[in-house]
């Protein structure tokens, strides 16, 4: 995105930015880009990025550990390392990442300046503060309490405090969101509804609102409590209430990376929803049911009621699924109604065959798409059934479901929009083009072989929170099937090829932001080509206008045959542990 003018201070323009609000116009997408608001994309872009690293590295230490064959790090060593890990991808890279796109999602695509830059400030200090406050309590190694600090477990105080103040801090950002959009609509930089992209990243919004909530509700008290303020905290408490921040802050995550595909969908193919309509009623379904899904953690649990375990883990985790369906299905149909308006109508599947897979933007959103759907989607369903969670709670199969929705599903499409944001916010042009083709394909593949023997390894029963599953230092021995083995082993492949794919997409966008071409006038550079007109279908209300899609309804049913055939073995398993004979 090239600077074609800067519109001055001081006046009210055609579009109605108030006075003092600096904007820039690209050439390319003739969006109006506010500069604070840039500026603050950019930063959260770049702490997110700092913060997936460290992430991955401490991430490829834990699954070295974990293969019984190298078992790289001690006892002691492990849970810290795990508590650094989990905390920094689950909400420091994560959230960091979100913010950004929150602020890409109001000012950006609504063309208005953002609402009270100074204050988006003092919200990202107060993020950077708190993550660098936790990762300290963790490294110090009195706070490895895992990443759900479960009480009666005590990590030092300025290990909750770190998170709290990088909640408040993206609460800030969560506001000032909002705050845009009655900017926009006071500002008339948009008519009728908001975009759906806006409407979607206005979803996340709302869910982070309850989900910060939560944690401060159970946070706060547990700091007071970690300084002999308070004497004691309820574990079942604790993990309802935590579980209220911890499973909905993926919720967050879900409806920002959906938001993601149309946005990616729509750049690069100018794709629009199948029903615009029905897309936003999927997305009113995430803020009404998605985040009771948490109920899954907490099956297990003695002191909660089979009445509110029945109904989180039927009728609301029903309409909750619905709402993913509904994006699983409406996607591929917008890119699939786009292509065969280029032409690309032969069979049933050439739209997918020419589809721009050699676009990383393209390719990581298409990758996000299938993965999340086949092994996040199936997999949560799988462990929201209260009946066959029995058989799969606190094994390795939970950590294999959640990194198959933030790391196939979040991680993934946020790389893939990484692209698109290089070139058009830092105004920079990819280098290592190849690098970047083969990116999203590598690191998918790695995180989809992690989730997979994650799951595997705990269906064979594999402990989740052990550091040895060997059991070499206890007095009595229990050996896990040889497959058990196989599995873990082949999880430790797995994050290698992740780590490497991680390492890739961190060489580029880095390279490209401190060493690639500025983007001085308009292009259509490869890899990452953006369609004539697609942000503007970003920024727009409106459907695809056919239900002539033939090759999406074929992959509905082979999703629909996979997920039937994977719910029946899990119950033939069940049945396995209870024979009736």
């Amino acid at each position: 995105m090239a600077i074609a003018a800067d519109v001055g201070a001081g006046t009210l323009d055609s579009f109605g930015a108030r006075a003092g609000a600096r904007f820039r116009v690209c050439p390319e997408t003739g969006l109006r880009v506010h500069l604070a608001a840039e500026t603050l994309i950019k930063a959260n872009a770049v702490a997110a990025v700092v913060s997936l690293l460290w992430g991955g590295v401490l991430g490829l230490l834990v699954a070295l550990t974990r293969w019984p064959a190298l078992h790289v790090l001690g006892a002691e060593d492990f849970y810290m390392v795990l508590t650094a890990h989990g905390t920094n991808v689950l909400l420091f890279w994560i959230i960091f990442f979100e913010v950004a796109v929150l602020y890409f999602a109001s000012a950006v695509l609504l063309g208005c300046r953002l609402a009270t830059p100074w204050l988006a400030w003092v919200g990202f200090v107060l993020m950077v503060a708190g993550a660098i406050m936790t990762n300290i309590a963790i490294l110090q190694g009195e706070s490895s309490v895992m990443f759900t600090s479960y009480v009666p477990m005590m990590a030092a105080p300025h290990f909750y405090l770190g998170i709290v103040l990088f909640a408040v801090g993206a609460l800030i950002g969560c506001f000032i969101f909002f705050g845009t959009l009655v900017v926009a609509r006071n500002d008339r930089t948009y008519e009728g509804s908001i975009p759906l992209v806006t409407f979607g990243a206005m979803t996340a919004a709302i869910i982070a609102v309850f989900t910060i909530a939560s944690g401060a509700i159970i946070l706060i008290p547990t700091f007071l409590w970690s300084l002999g303020w308070i004497s004691n905290i309820d574990t079942v408490m604790y993990k309802v209430i935590w579980w209220g921040m911890g499973h909905s802050s993926q919720q967050v995550n879900v409806a920002a990376h959906v938001s993601v595909w149309y946005l990616i969908a729509a750049v690069v193919l100018g794709a629009k929803p199948i029903s615009e309509k029905v897309s936003r009623g999927a997305f009113l379904l995430y803020i009404l049911f998605l985040q009771l899904a948490s109920a899954h953690h907490l099956l297990a649990e003695p002191g909660i009621s089979s009445e509110w375990k029945v109904f989180n883990t039927s009728y609301a985790m029903y309409l909750a699924v619905l709402g993913s369906m509904i994006h699983g299905m409406s996607v591929p149909g917008a890119v699939e109604a786009a292509q065969r308006k280029h032409g690309y109508t032969r069979g049933i599947f050439e739209w997918l065959r020419k589809a721009p897979w050699g676009n990383p933007a393209f390719a990581g959103m298409a990758l996000s798409v299938v993965m999340f759907g086949f092994l996040g989607g199936i997999s949560g369903v799988v462990l929201g059934t209260e009946q066959i969670n029995l058989i799969m709670h606190n094994t390795l199969y939970v950590p294999g479901h959640f990194h198959a929705t933030v790391v196939t599903g979040t991680t993934l499409a946020f790389m893939a929009v990484t692209y698109l944001l290089v070139p058009l916010i830092f105004r920079r042009e990819l280098v290592l083009k190849k690098v970047a083709q083969w990116q999203p394909y590598v690191f998918g593949a790695g995180a989809a072989g992690i989730s997979l023997f994650m799951m595997a390894a705990g269906t064979l029963g594999v402990a989740r929170r052990h550091w040895d599953i060997t059991f070499s230092d206890a007095l009595l021995s229990f050996d896990y099937p040889a497959a058990a083995f196989l599995m873990m082993g082949l999880n430790g492949l797995s994050a290698i090829l992740a780590a490497l794919g991680g390492a890739m997409y961190i060489i580029v966008v880095v390279g490209s932001i401190l060493f690639g071409k500025p983007r001085v006038a308009p292009t259509r550079a490869e890899p990452v080509a953006v369609a004539p007109g697609g942000v503007a279908v970003a920024g727009e209300y409106g459907s695809a206008g056919t239900l002539h899609i033939p090759g999406t309804y074929v992959l509905v049913a082979v999703f629909f045959t996979a997920f039937v055939l994977y719910y029946f073995v899990n119950w033939k398993y069940l049945s396995e542990v209870w024979p009736l004979s």
